[in-house]
């Protein structure tokens, strides 16, 4: 699987709240009802996430996801990944805030 933020955010989500319902989660990654719907398909398909019914004690139809072991083991996976990808992104952006004070000292001093 490829390094998604989107799944790796719902991934994150579920396992925080596996109770959280479909709105829920497009509301918290930012995205729309049937992008958060999407993904979660393809999750599910991959067995990476299962979808069990519950009822709720005004007897709706609920539903919890569930990460699988393999879910689990890519969340870790994708932690990494992201995690190296943020720091990598930081060191650029600091090498970069370094030489525009640079630039900021030579151009104030001439």
């Amino acid at each position: 699987m490829s390094p998604d933020p989107h799944h790796y955010k719902l991934l994150k989500l579920i396992e925080a709240n596996p109770a959280i319902q479909q709105r829920e989660m497009a509301k918290a990654m930012g995205v729309s009802l049937g992008k958060t719907n999407y993904c979660l398909k393809a999750l599910m398909q991959k067995g990476l996430v299962k979808m069990d019914n519950f009822r709720r004690a005004d007897n709706k139809l609920a539903y919890s996801y569930l990460l699988t072991p393999s879910g689990i083991e890519e969340k870790a996976r994708l932690t990494v990944s992201f995690l190296k990808s943020k720091v990598a992104e930081y060191e650029t952006i600091r090498s970069e805030i370094e030489e525009l004070r640079r630039e900021a000292e030579r151009d104030a001093t001439a």
